[in-house]
This record gives structure tokens, sequence and C-alpha cells, in this order.
């Protein structure tokens, strides 16, 4: 590899780094928020001191990741002019306005209403603070749907000219919006952030519920999130399955790389589930493959014999890296499984009276706890590693986009980027877990304070 090579491959490894962590961030914010708003309707219309104890609990962890989502952030956003120089030039004027719209939200509603929703206790109204815990929930819904109108127009897009430079043009903002992708992209992660979110609020209350066995908030988050997941994992198949079929008509490379599909099935044959395989991308062929045949084509076609376009049909130079979309497809789907499974188990365990009794049950509830957000980041590495080698599909390649740097300061930024994030990140969790471990905030919520000096 020479230096390009080098700035290009660093490059997007500190996007992808940067990206992984803000998304978490960002899933995470987005799929609390309702639940913020649930505890505190019960607390206002069913007097449940458990509610106001629950809100209380999880609101300083909401209102630290907003903080720190949106300083990661702007750390991510400042790269479009780092290191993807290129790519702003060429289709700045179509991501720019959106990515302007989600700033908007984010700095401006979301981050300055969570202030007056954390240190509002007792100083306004009740339906007042209710109101403005519902405004940051929708702040968190409209900062993911601009930042994943963005992410759709370069997965499929739409609505644009280009100039003589090849310098994209909108026609409108509204035709940025009508990407095929958007709909299905912007349902699966609202959906998919709220079963992590509630994975991690069951967890949570499974741990506390071991230690503290008595405590009605910690029973309530547990009753709360798995009633949500009861609804939510089954709608989140279904919006699997028609944003695949989405995938299927305009990022074709990108299924067959998360299928492995190197070649057509023999005629009359459908498509094989392929539950385990070695993709070799150079020999352009599966290695250690294990199969079912023509199920495959039963989840991408709906019927037995129905085929996809395979790999090989495809220049080698447009085809996505298979290994890590096939892999990180099924970790993402087996994540799914294991917590459907598990949804159906624990509900049909509370209602027969015996869930918050079972160490057991709850045990595997504490160590199920992180499983949602894997799954969220594998389908994030689906996405964006399978739309290579492309940032917008089929039209600028990533290659194309790259800023002009040379390797020492490419290098440079990295690792002080990453230096500054796992810092970051680890005293986070360190804070999230000590948290959970501690006593049930009852009355005002508990602030953060930082020590000075005398």
């Amino acid at each position: 590899m020479n230096d390009s090579d080098w700035v290009l491959a660093i490059a997007r490894t500190q996007f992808a780094l940067t990206m992984g962590m803000h998304i978490m961030l960002a899933a995470l914010t987005l799929g609390l928020a309702p639940f913020l708003v649930w505890f505190e309707a019960r607390w206002l219309w069913g007097k449940q001191q458990a509610a106001r104890d629950a809100l209380h609990f999880w609101l300083t962890l909401f209102s630290l990741t907003v903080a720190i989502g949106a300083a990661s952030g702007v750390v991510m956003e400042f790269q479009f002019g780092t290191h993807w120089a290129r790519f702003s030039q060429q289709a700045g004027g179509v991501i720019g306005p959106l990515m302007f719209y989600e700033v908007l939200v984010a700095f401006f509603l979301e981050s300055a209403l969570t202030g007056v929703m954390l240190f509002g206790f007792n100083k306004i109204r009740p339906g007042v603070h209710f109101a403005v815990t519902c405004l940051v929930a929708f702040g968190a819904l409209l900062s993911a749907f601009w930042i994943l109108a963005a992410n759709s127009w370069m997965q499929t897009p739409v609505g644009f000219t280009r100039d003589p430079n090849g310098v994209f043009l909108a026609d409108s903002w509204r035709s940025l919006l009508q990407a095929p992708s958007f709909l299905w992209r912007f349902s699966h992660m609202v959906v998919g952030s709220l079963i992590a979110v509630a994975v991690m609020i069951a967890g949570v209350a499974a741990w506390r519920l071991r230690h503290f066995s008595g405590e009605a908030a910690s029973r309530l988050m547990l009753n709360s999130a798995l009633t949500l997941l009861l609804f939510a994992v089954p709608l989140q198949i279904v919006l699997g399955d028609l944003h695949g079929e989405n995938t299927r008509d305009y990022q074709p490379a990108k299924l067959a790389a998360m299928e492995g599909s190197w070649h057509q099935p023999a005629p009359g044959e459908g498509e094989p589930l392929r539950l385990f395989a070695l993709p070799d991308q150079q020999a352009q062929r599966n290695i250690l493959e294990v199969t079912l045949p023509a199920l495959g084509s039963l989840y991408l076609r709906h019927n037995l014999s129905g085929h996809i376009k395979s790999l090989s049909e495809f220049p080698a130079d447009a085809i996505p890296p298979v290994l890590p979309v096939f892999f990180a497809f099924r970790l993402m789907v087996g994540l799914g499984v294991i917590i459907l499974a598990t949804t159906l188990a624990a509900n049909l365990q509370r209602w027969r009276g015996g869930l918050t009794t079972s160490g057991r049950f709850l045990r595997w509830l504490t160590w199920l706890s992180p499983a949602g957000f894997i799954a969220l980041l594998s389908g994030w590495v689906v996405t964006e590693v399978g739309r290579q080698p492309w940032t917008v599909y089929g039209l600028l390649r990533t290659a194309q986009s790259v800023s002009p740097l040379s390797l020492s300061s490419t290098l440079g930024i990295f690792v002080a980027v990453l230096l500054i994030y796992a810092l970051t990140f680890a005293l986070g969790l360190r804070y999230l877990l000590r948290r959970v471990k501690g006593e049930m905030p009852s009355g005002e919520p508990v602030v953060i304070a930082l020590k000075t000096p005398h």
C-alpha cells in the first residue's frame, strides 16, 4: 500500500470509530426518551412513587448522554471538512442543509430543553415539565430524522442534478427526503434503538432486583421494558424484511454480500440459507460453507425458487468487503433471535408471576443487557461497509472523496481522537455502572457535582 492508500484506510477507520461511538449515544437518547415520557406520565396521572424514582434514575444518565453525544457529533461532522473535503466539495450542497437541520435540532432544541428537564423539577409546573420531556423526546426523533435522511440519500440518491464539475445540486429539499431507502432506514433505526434501550433497562432492572428484591421502581422498569419488547421485536422483524426488499432492489451488491452469494444457483434451485461460511473475496467463493437448501429464497423472494443477483455479476472493483458484511449481518440476526426468544420467555414467566424471583432468569437478562446495542452496531457495519466502495452509491467512490492529507498528519489525528474517545467513553461507562449499582434516587434527580479545591 502507498501513502494515499494508508490515508484512505486511516480516514475510514477514524470515521467508523467516531460514527460507531456516536451512534451508540444517539440510539441511547432516541430509545431512552420515550421511557422518560412514560415514567413521568405514570407519575403525573397515576401518582406512582415508583415511576418518579425510575424517571430520576434514568434522567441524569440521559442528560449525560446528550452532552457527550453532542460533543462526539461535532467531532464526527468536522471530519467532513478535515478528512473528506472532496466529498464535501462534491456533495456539500445536498448533505450540508440536512446536517444543518440535524445540528439545529440537536443543539437548540434537544440539548437546551434537556437542561430544563434535568433542573426544572419543583421549579416549573408539573404539566409544563412533562411537556418539556415530550419535546426532548420529539427533538431526539427529529435529530435522527435528518441524519438518516442524509445517510439514506447517500445510500439511494435521488432528487439531484450534477453540474459540469460533478457537483451535486439538490432539486429541492423535499426531493432529498424521497430517497427510496429513507422510510425503512428511519423506521428500522428508531425501533432498533427502542429495542436496544429496552433490553438494557430490563438488564439493569434485573440486576437491581437480584440485589434489592423489594425495589418497586425496578419492577416497573422491568415490566415496562418487557412490554415494549413484546411489540417492538416482531415489528422490527417486519421492518427488517421490508428494508431487505428495498436493499435487494436498490443495492443488490450489498444484499449479495450479506448472503455470501457469489454465483447463481443451478436452474430450478432456490437460494440457499448460508448459516456459516468463510468468504474468500479473491477466489470469489465461500470456504467451509454450511447451507440449508432453498430457504434463502423464502425470506429473500418469499418463495422457494427465487434468486437474487450474485456477486459475480458485478465488476470486482464494485463489490463491498464481503467477510465483515457477511458476519455482521449474522451477528445482528442471531442477536435478534435471542432477544425475541428471551422476550417471549420472560413475558411468559412474568405472567406466571415467577420472573422477579427467578435468579437464573434475572441473571440472564443482566448478561443480555448490551445485546441490543451490539446488534445495532452490527447493522451499521452492514449498512456502511456494504455500501463500499461508494460514498454516494453508484456515483462517487470513497477513494475519490478523501482529503489530500499527509500520512503523518492523518495518523496523528487518528491517535489523538482514539485516545480522547477511549478516555471519554471509559469514564462514561464507569459512571453508568456506578449509577446502576447505586441507591435508587427519591425526590430530585441526582446531578453530577464537580469537586473544586478550597
